[in-house]
């Protein structure tokens, strides 16, 4: 990929997106859910490990058992949102190995029975694949609200009762309210964050 994108995308992408707690009556629907994945998937993962698992939380019966894991600020721009997704991480992601990184037959084994590396691979690439998630909505024309501020135990049994899903974070997704966003936060200057060594 050789092409600078325009800086209508980039707009889109970064420099105009914005958090947003406030949203549209607006629905998203399955389509877009599915297409938002299928960006998502193609982004990179240690060994293809692929290992986040999302539940879309559209419904009203779905909301309801959501809303009592939320931390108290997190309810009301939750229960408005048209999706919050679950940004979950596999605690046995390593299994699919075989299928997701087939060229090499030992990649299990790399990671079966070894928890530290379990989990540091689960929710490091997890956290990447969410992130994907936000930059493939925002590039749908969606707008999100990603954010922690949830019970993680009481999430994990309402939703993932198995237990071998773990929580990671929340996103709110839709479309927002422009008009209810706050000034832009301040950012880093490059030399504050960064140095070329």
């Amino acid at each position: 990929m050789t092409t600078h994108i325009t800086p209508a995308a980039l707009a889109q992408l970064f420099t105009d997106a914005r958090t947003h707690t406030h949203w549209q009556d607006r629905q998203v629907s399955e389509a877009t859910l599915r297409e938002l994945f299928d960006l998502l998937k193609m982004g990179p993962t240690s060994a293809n490990s692929s290992p986040a698992r999302f539940v879309f939380v559209q419904s009203p019966e779905a909301k309801a058992r959501l809303k009592p894991c939320l931390s108290e600020g997190n309810v009301d721009k939750t229960m408005q949102a048209p999706v919050t997704v679950i940004v979950a991480m596999d605690m046995q992601f390593y299994e699919q190995l075989g299928k997701l990184y087939p060229h090499s037959p030992d990649a299990r084994s790399w990671f079966a029975g070894n928890d530290a590396v379990i989990h540091s691979t689960a929710f490091r690439n997890s956290s990447l694949q969410g992130a994907y998630l936000i930059m493939a909505a925002r590039a749908l024309g969606l707008d999100c609200g990603p954010m922690s501020g949830f019970d993680a135990a009481k999430l994990e049994a309402e939703f993932f009762p198995q237990g071998n899903i773990k929580a990671n974070f929340l996103i709110n997704l839709g479309y927002g309210e422009a008009g209810r966003l706050h000034a832009r936060s301040p950012r880093f200057a490059f030399e504050d964050a960064c140095q070329i060594v």
